[in-house]
């Protein structure tokens, strides 16, 4: 298929995004049909792009010749390890061409467009409403059926949001604050929180290291 010259774009006829390339267009079409031409010969598990297959097969071969240089966790494939490191650094290097706003994940970035165009591509079969995410489809459509898959293994207590659970373990933990620093002990009410003051630990040793590289080499 010819390629487009970078003067002229290509526009997807459903949702008007635009393209460089005829054949990146060709792929985003499949997000919209729900083509996948491309098999597993193992499992026969279907992907919509070949670079998505060829991530798979490694699964069939155990392999994880990708470790992280901060805590040696491994993987098996090198964008896995990627987006892995993102959070020991903080690292958000896709950023919406609107806003601004920065996302350490593509498809992070891609769901946050949709904001700025107001599409709602997703809609409830029962009453019609409709939404921008599918988590919030999924989250919606549980109101109409009474469905709580988020169970405590504490008390067995269901919820239908994930969040409602979370809120709810923090009685179990019998404190305010259960979240606890591994390196310096603070505590904090949200996991995010820790996260986020864990990222500063890790920033400073990864500081610490490179100096340490410039000093020795």
């Amino acid at each position: 298929m010819a390629e487009v010259s970078e003067d002229r774009l290509v526009t997807c006829d459903i949702c008007q995004h635009t393209f460089t390339r005829t054949s990146h267009l060709t792929i985003h079409m499949r997000s919209h049909t729900g083509e996948k031409p491309f098999s597993c010969d193992v499992c026969h598990k279907s992907f919509s792009q070949k670079s998505n297959l060829d991530r798979h097969k490694v699964i069939h071969t155990g392999e994880r010749q990708y470790s992280c240089f901060i805590c040696q966790k491994a993987f098996q494939n090198k964008h896995n390890l990627d987006k892995h490191v993102r959070t020991h650094t903080g690292e958000k290097p896709f950023s919406c061409d609107i806003c601004q706003k920065s996302f350490s994940q593509k498809g992070h970035l891609d769901a946050h467009k949709i904001i700025h165009t107001g599409e709602r591509p997703y809609s409830c079969s029962v009453c019609q409403k409709a939404f921008q995410y599918k988590h919030n489809l999924d989250a919606h459509t549980r109101t109409h059926t009474g469905e709580k898959p988020f169970s405590c293994d504490i008390c067995l207590q269901s919820f239908s949001l994930k969040r409602t659970l979370d809120k709810h373990k923090i009685i179990h933990a019998g404190a305010e604050y259960p979240y606890s620093c591994s390196i310096c002990q603070r505590t904090f009410a949200k996991k995010s929180s820790l996260v986020m003051h864990e990222r500063k630990h890790t920033r400073r040793n990864i500081s610490l290291w490179l100096l340490s590289k410039v000093i020795f080499t």
